[in-house]
């Protein structure tokens, strides 16, 4: 393992990764009263109707380029491999709104450090890739003096 290899590795510890819902869950989905494949089958206007003021404005004014890039290839890796196949997809584009074409497929989203993985069911729907990337860590702090500055190792004896 590379230098570069351990530093996204040893990143990675410390943060916090979203439950997986399974597939056979899928069944009981609903998104405003709608099923997945309703929403499937929609366009892309009557699907935004559905989505809180801040999507929907989003949406309406058209996708950035990096949206419809990732949006792209995301469509084109589902055409291209066959249903049991895991599909990855890396991106940097954390203001991307899942849309429920996405569902099933693996993103792994740019975090400032490293890629977390995020699987898109679809209970994602409607959210930002962000919000499953979480950029800060958990702090867990240690005694203290340990592994800290001069002036914190000493500590009041009364």
């Amino acid at each position: 393992m590379s230098s570069k290899e351990g530093g996204a590795h040893k990143g990675k510890q410390g943060w916090i990764t979203p439950a997986t819902i399974p597939t056979e869950e899928w069944g009981a989905f609903k998104y405003r009263g709608k099923t997945l494949e309703e929403l499937l089958s929609m366009s892309m206007d009557e699907f935004i109707k559905l989505l809180p003021a801040r999507q929907r404005r989003s949406l309406k004014r058209g996708l950035k380029p990096e949206h419809r890039k990732l949006l792209e290839k995301i469509r084109k890796l589902k055409k291209s491999s066959g249903q049991g196949k895991k599909i990855v997809v890396k991106t940097h584009c954390r203001d991307m709104i899942i849309l429920p074409e996405m569902v099933g497929v693996t993103i792994q989203v740019y975090n400032g450090i490293t890629y977390i993985p995020v699987y898109i069911s679809p209970w994602h729907i409607g959210h930002y890739l962000g919000e499953f990337a979480l950029t800060t860590r958990v702090v867990q702090h240690g005694e203290p003096g340990l592994k800290a500055t001069r002036s914190s190792l000493h500590i009041a004896a009364k």
